[in-house]
């Protein structure tokens, strides 16, 4: 008995591993152990214990104290955390309260952003329609979808949502909106025979999809696959397995924190031992280095970095973008390659008539044909339009309301050529008034064509065609032109086909259509000799009276490109990042929208899903250097695109709108979706353009550099002020020296006089040449060059401290003096040398110094307090400070001045190193 059942169940690797398309129907049931009557109930019953739900596979949603505590992962919050308990121990309540505060900000700021991380296997869930029409013990009834079988015969028909993947065994006239799935722009077309093996998804007509709509028809299906084994499935288990990548700035923060943390604790150690060695007291040792710890230490940066994120996060909004994941925002500065869906991204995702072809010449490829908008005095060009309109069974749900406030319900190809009508002039109500319709030959996979016949007189009738050009050419007899019908001889036969298969290799869908008049009195088929009863009642069309008609045009069709596409590829090209199309199309119309959007688009650039299949890992590594165009790619496919990308170091961008892109999304470095896409696409990504626009990108590139730009920018404000700091502490301690500064005044310096002018970095504008160099790629965010410009003030701002230092100690014993003068010198140059830090690439005398009235407002604050520290008794009895000279004061300043020719002395070695870099590049 075991063994039987073993038998009769079949397992869900099995059905992985069947290519159903290639089976014929018997094959199928065979395979399925069913037949068209459906399964019975106690046999669902059975294979639904057997087996498992029809549901989607879950994600367990993270918990809030999760997301909390990932807050804590950054090395840099440890430090924090660590010099925050060691300023409680010793009573620096202040100190305490500071480092914590700038901790706390961190986490909530992180934690309310992440709250609501990515949900998209619950989206994924709402495209599953709760009931299903099922044929059980041969009877039609309703049952949940999660109860469907394999086996199980199901009912579709327009309206409906596919609940299961299914084999069709019925297909009338049926169509399915499967975008979301496939990429594919137009619905797709689907029967029930048999397809060789190797077929696409997308070119698997007799295959429904799970989540899929019907737009048209109806049919009937046995079901194939069920749960996380349909292709929704499969996609849900993608996006459930895929990890998020860790973004470039979380890679670089995290290095420098553990280098920073390495070198200053080692400092500190090295301080409290000299200190020790030379008889000081351990606790003032101790308490000292802790001093300088917290001031190397840029607790500040953790805040400052946060509000530069969320800064950025504001600015990317206003220019239409919603950043989901606060860490993302500066990932966009770092990408080297942009990865695009072509429809909906780089497309309008509807279809348009873009050029009306009739008349010899035209059809012949002699003249260009009209361009829809544009005027033709020729009748031919408005007969193809008007058997368009005839022949078309979209309806205008909203008549009374403006023509661009209409909501147009239909196929997309008959929706395109009823606005083309509408827009050429022509009034939809006065044609169906005088040519009203009889009778409806509708598409079909097949025959390739759809044909209406129209009433003219009483014993007149107008039978207008459309459908596949080689179908109409093949059914023609006459070619219309201006001056009547002619012949259609195969000379002309053969120069119409060459045309539209030019039209068609130019990525343009090509539709043709012709007509033909029918008298009552010259009756010619048993169809036409129907009585006016049979007529009216819509008896009438029939196949066989397709021929001999009347070839009058052909109607170019495409998805049109977004106004903005082509504009925002050269910008990205202009700013070193690499645009590359990834689309579920068609070869031939992945390889036109290229053309016509500026990227390369010949044989070797271009790579589609059954090629890439025939790659390994190593093989497609090397392909993705120089193929920019993938097409009829399945989700999988992008998947290891994305991966073969970042193999190779490349900091990678997705964007899409559809199901079919969510896992590609998710794996991408920045995963962006349309904000008009589907829920599971938006669920995934790192950022949603709220107006669809790919230009949107772009700006959101520059505004991720700007952030990495200030993010730079108070590193190095900062490690400045800390370098000095440390090397002024330890030199004295090694030379037998008295300390230049106390631990309040090195805690006033770095966490009051330094704060303002730090917090003011986070809104500094983004440079005007930001756009015009490469990507960074992976580089450390503490580069060679902020190494030298940190190591050059540090180096100068000492040996001037120094220098006061012993000029002081030879005049005057006063201790406390010397160390006011330390401490204004040092906290004022940092107010000087700020202005040379809001531009690492430019000099200070070529930079706008009041773009940024935040920093002037600081400086002027920050140098407030520190005036207010040395003068107010009250700061005076904390922090050890006297009142100052006029004399000292230009000495203070003097040291300033002396910082911002050093720092600009060492930024000018490297702009003229890099204008030379160019040169030789150029």
């Amino acid at each position: 008995m075991a063994k039987k059942q073993k038998q009769n169940k079949l397992t869900e690797v099995q059905a992985k591993e069947i290519l159903w398309y290639s089976f014929s129907v018997e094959r199928t049931f065979k395979k399925l152990k069913t037949n068209k009557n459906g399964l019975t109930a106690e046999e669902a019953v059975k294979r639904l214990k057997q087996g498992a739900p029809n549901k989607l596979p879950e994600e367990k949603p993270l918990s809030w104290l999760f997301i909390l505590l990932n807050q804590f992962k950054s090395p840099l919050v440890f430090i924090l955390i660590i010099a925050a308990v060691v300023s409680l121990v010793l009573k620096e309540f202040i100190d305490m309260g500071i480092i914590s505060a700038a901790v706390i900000i961190n986490t909530i700021v992180g934690f309310i952003q992440e709250f609501k991380a990515n949900r998209a296997i619950s989206h994924l869930k709402k495209l599953v329609q709760r009931k299903a029409k099922v044929l059980r013990d041969e009877v039609e009834i309703e049952v949940d979808v999660s109860q469907l079988v394999l086996g199980d015969i199901i009912l579709i028909e327009a309206g409906d949502r596919i609940p299961a993947d299914g084999r069709l065994l019925e297909a009338m006239n049926l169509q399915l909106v499967e975008a979301a799935l496939t990429g594919e722009s137009l619905p797709s077309k689907k029967s029930s025979r048999q397809l060789k093996e190797g077929a696409a998804l997308a070119d698997r007509e007799n295959i429904v999809f799970m989540g899929t709509s019907v737009m048209n028809g109806r049919g009937k299906a046995v079901v194939c696959a069920t749960g996380k084994m349909t292709e929704l499935g499969k996609i849900a288990t993608l996006v459930k397995q895929t990890e998020d990548e860790k973004t470039p700035l979380q890679d670089k923060l995290a290095y420098f924190s553990k280098m920073l943390g390495i070198i200053v604790l080692a400092i500190c150690f090295l301080i409290f031992i000299l200190g020790f060695t030379r008889g000081r007291p351990p606790f003032e040792m101790f308490e000292t280095a802790v001093a300088v710890a917290v001031a190397a230490i840029p607790e500040g940066l953790l805040v400052s970095v946060t509000v530069v994120l969320a800064i950025g996060m504001q600015r990317i909004l206003k220019k239409k973008a919603l950043v989901r994941k606060l860490i993302a925002a500066e990932t966009l500065g770092s990408t080297t390659v942009i990865c695009s869906d072509k429809t909906g991204t780089l497309t309008e995702g509807k279809m348009q008539v873009t050029k009306l072809i009739a008349g010899l010449g035209e059809l012949c490829g002699e003249n260009d044909g009209v361009k829809a908008g544009e005027k033709s005095q020729a009748k031919t060009h408005e007969l193809v339009l008007k058997i368009g309109l005839l022949c078309n069974n979209a309806a205008v749900e909203n008549p009374k309301d403006k023509l661009k406030d209409w909501s147009v319900l239909g196929m997309p190809t008959e929706v395109a050529l009823l606005l083309a009508a509408i827009h050429a002039g022509l009034n939809l109500d006065d044609i169906q008034k005088h040519l009203p319709r009889l009778d409806e030959l509708p598409f079909d996979s097949e025959k390739k064509f759809m044909a209406t016949l129209h009433r003219v007189v009483k014993k007149e009738y107008f039978m207008a065609v459309k459908g596949a050009p080689e179908e109409i050419l093949a059914r023609s007899a006459f070619v219309d032109t201006d001056h009547g019908a002619k012949e259609l001889t195969p000379a002309l036969k053969k120069k119409i086909k060459e045309n539209f298969e030019k039209m068609t290799r130019q990525g343009l869908r090509v539709l043709a259509v012709g007509y033909k008049s029918i008298n009552q009195e010259n009756k010619k088929t048993k169809n036409q000799n129907k009585s006016e009863k049979q007529k009216d009642k819509g008896k009438i069309l029939a196949d066989e009276m397709v021929k001999d008609i009347t070839f009058v045009g052909l109607v170019a069709l495409k998805d049109p490109l977004r106004a903005e596409a082509k504009e925002a590829i050269g910008l990205c090209k202009s700013a070193g990042i690499r645009p590359v199309i990834i689309t579920g199309d068609h070869r031939l119309t992945a390889q036109a929208v290229a053309c016509e959007i500026g990227i390369p688009a010949r044989s070797k650039n271009i790579l589609t899903g059954k090629e890439l299949d025939s790659l390994n890992d190593k093989e497609l590594k090397k392909a993705v250097a120089f193929v920019d165009i993938f097409a009829r790619v399945s989700p999988h496919h992008k998947l290891r695109i994305i991966d073969a990308l970042q193999d190779r170091g490349e900091v990678v961008a997705m964007t899409g709108d559809g199901v079919n892109d969510a896992p590609a999304i998710k794996a991408a470095d920045i995963g962006l979706a349309l904000g008009s896409g589907t829920d599971v696409a938006k669920g995934a990504a790192d950022m949603v353009l709220l107006d669809d626009n790919y230009k949107t990108i772009v700006s959101a590139v520059e505004q991720g550099r700007i952030i990495f730009d200030n993010i730079k920018k108070i590193i190095l404000y900062l490690l400045c002020g800390g370098f000095s700091e440390m090397i002024l502490i330890t030199g004295a301690l090694i030379l037998g020296l008295p300390l230049p500064l106390t631990a309040a005044q090195i805690l006033w310096i770095n966490l009051v006089t330094d704060g303002f002018p730090n917090i003011a970095l986070t809104v500094e504008p983004g440079e005007k040449d930001i756009m015009d160099e490469p990507p960074r790629k992976k580089e450390r965010i503490f580069d060679t060059e902020m190494k030298v410009l940190i190591f050059i003030i540090g180096i100068i701002t000492d040996l001037l401290l120094f220098g006061i230092y012993f000029y002081l100690l030879g005049r005057t014993a006063d201790l406390v003096h010397i160390q006011t003068m330390i401490f204004a010198a040092l906290g004022t140059s940092s107010l000087f040398y700020v202005f040379s830090c809001k531009s690492i690439r430019h000099s200070i005398f070529s930079t706008k110094i009041f773009s940024n009235m935040w920093l002037i407002v600081a400086v002027i604050s920050a140098l407030g307090l520190q005036v207010i520290a040395i003068y107010l008794p009250f700061f005076q009895k904390i922090l050890g400070t006297i009142p100052l000279n006029t004399e000292d004061w230009i000495l203070v300043v003097l040291v300033g001045v002396i910082n911002i020719l050093a720092i600009e002395f060492g930024k000018w070695i490297f702009i003229v190193r890099r204008r030379h870099h160019k040169r030789e590049l150029t």
